[in-house]
């Protein structure tokens, strides 16, 4: 099934249909942010990989793209054959990123990386509180990508319950997203 949206609303108006094995979304869409659809496809189609494909190449477009559910990044200079391929790639599990794309995730995380080991002694030495069995438990669900409704199912709670953990590991954690959870969760080794 091939499915084509010009605007964010027709592409979130699609998403309400079958769900498709591959999404491209541009980010600058005449009504809104492609950034919308993304996240949508990944909430309603979560098999569905999606792919960026724009003319954004700055580091904030990137990694909110990737951080809403993006599983590749092609700007739009490539060859049609090109593309074609990295939407086979995508298909078959793969991650297309273009170069450009590839080296500002690398600074990103080098950055991090390093105001990470220049925080003072005292931030590093500030472990928050250990997380709970149960939040342990949520928080190793969605670092595999499942959603508050799949780990409430899986664990046998309400999905308030699951979002009541999922508050909990933010504090903890001291983030506000589910990618600063997940980042923040490998760095201290808790998953």
């Amino acid at each position: 099934m091939a499915c084509l949206a010009n605007t964010r609303a027709e592409g979130l108006l699609a998403l309400q249909g079958q769900a498709a094995d591959v999404l491209l979304v541009d980010l600058g869409l005449p009504d809104g942010s492609g950034l919308d659809v993304i996240q949508a496809a990944r909430h309603l189609w979560p098999t569905c990989a999606v792919m960026v494909c724009t003319t954004f190449a700055d580091e904030a477009h990137v990694m909110k793209s990737l951080e809403a559910g993006a599983s590749g990044y092609l700007l739009k200079d490539g060859e049609a054959g090109d593309m074609l391929r990295e939407i086979r790639s995508l298909y078959a599990g793969g991650s297309p990123i273009s170069p450009m794309i590839a080296r500002k995730i690398l600074t990103h995380f080098r950055k991090e990386s390093l105001t990470k080991a220049l925080e003072p002694a005292g931030r590093q030495g500030n472990i928050p509180s250990v997380l709970s069995v149960r939040e342990t438990e949520v928080l190793e669900l969605i670092t595999k990508g499942f959603t508050a409704d799949e780990i409430a199912k899986v664990m046998q709670v309400s999905t308030h319950t699951v979002q009541t953990y999922v508050r909990r590991i933010y504090a903890k954690l001291k983030v506000n997203s589910k990618a600063e959870a997940i980042y923040e969760a490998r760095y201290q080794g808790l998953v």
